[in-house]
């Protein structure tokens, strides 16, 4: 890779091969503004297209993206990018060590490639789906600690003179900064999921389920629509607990809400209510669809055997409940003891089968 040439003072790209002085005193500038930024919100879209707007003011590149890290997938994603071709880039996925970008990520250090023919990591794939061609890169990782949270990565920004020390510098100032951001944003995010989610099944938990029932009462008044609630109640799961020990009862119900998870509709919404009771809120669905969803969640709950990875092939049955609105109630808290109300029927008579308010337990599901 061939090396730049330093050169004294933040420059700032106007053209290909023409540079401007850039005061010292407007890099100063540059970190006040962006601590502001990052002090006065948490929104990291806000955040992030602030710090890279000040990455295309100082050094403009052709193009310049955020890639930031999918860590399930080991891939790099395209956050933001602006510039030509940058529309294409909204489904391209980059494997970790792929490309000028992948090997960032995977080496956590910065490069400078003056021109990409001569850098067997280019990956020219990229060129070909936007039309756009890379003759140099400057990529630096976005970095918490020992973590890679992705890759700032700015396209034909290399003059015939390089690209200095002092722009690298301030180009690896400005991922620190996306970094916090970040960061910042999952903090946030995570802080706000413990108050809506329920630890032992990432389900969402009772607090929320009354939010969003208010929620979807609203919609459906306002749109005509119908809404339905499952009630589901594990039969006889004193007994996992008393045999298997508690320990293994959470990890049973923490399948069975993945279970349910697996078995939704992308805008269904699914909570643990309590000890080993369930609920499902079906948005626009008539009591007769939930019906159908009651039962093939009731059969799949039976067929299945559970904690199998434990060697302990744990088999259990379901009370189910159904209750409409507003067919059955036009308030939250009937509604809520109408459903209750159908699965309790089931519990306290024969278990292992499903009932709807208004109708009773319906034929064939036990």
């Amino acid at each position: 890779m061939a090396e730049s040439k330093p050169f004294s003072g933040i420059e700032r790209r106007q053209s290909p091969g023409i540079r401007v002085d850039m005061p010292e005193g407007s890099e100063v500038s540059v970190f006040h503004e962006l601590g502001k930024a990052l002090t006065s919100s948490l929104q990291l879209d806000q955040v992030l297209r602030t710090i890279m707007e000040k990455i295309n003011e100082v050094l403009r590149p052709d193009t310049w993206s955020l890639l930031l890290m999918d860590e399930a997938k080991n891939e790099l994603y395209f956050q933001i990018a602006t510039g030509v071709g940058a529309e294409a880039l909204r489904d391209v996925r980059i494997k970790l060590g792929q490309g000028i970008a992948g090997w960032v990520a995977q080496s956590g250090e910065p490069v400078v490639v003056p021109d990409t023919t001569q850098d067997s990591r280019f990956f020219s794939k990229v060129d070909e789906k936007t039309k756009v061609e890379t003759r140099s890169i400057v990529a630096v990782p976005v970095r918490f600690r020992d973590q890679c949270l992705g890759v700032i990565e700015l396209i034909n920004c290399v003059g015939p003179e390089g690209f200095g020390a002092r722009d690298l510098a301030l180009l690896e100032a400005l991922a620190d900064y996306a970094a916090i951001a970040i960061e910042n944003a999952r903090h946030v995010h995570r802080i706000h999921e413990l108050t809506i989610k329920d630890d032992c099944t990432s389900l969402y938990n009772a607090r929320h389920m009354n939010f969003m029932l208010d929620t979807e009462i609203y919609r459906s008044n306002r749109y005509a629509f119908e809404f339905s609630l499952i009630f589901i109640d594990l039969d006889h799961f004193k007994a996992v607990n008393d045999t298997h020990g508690h320990l293994m009862g959470s990890k049973l119900l923490g399948e069975v809400g993945d279970l349910i998870k697996d078995h939704c509709r992308v805008i269904d919404l699914a909570f643990r209510y309590g000890g080993d009771e369930f609920v499902i809120l079906l948005p626009q669905t008539s009591k007769e669809n939930a019906c159908s969803v009651a039962n093939r969640l009731h059969k799949l709950i039976r067929e299945n055997v559970w904690l199998k990875d434990v060697g302990l092939n744990v088999h259990i049955t379901s009370s189910v409940g159904i209750a409409s609105y507003p067919g059955d109630s036009k308030t939250k808290a009937d509604l809520l003891h109408l459903a209750d109300e159908a699965m309790y029927n089931v519990k306290n008579t024969t278990r292992d089968a499903v009932a709807a308010a208004s109708l009773g337990v319906l034929p064939g599901s036990k």
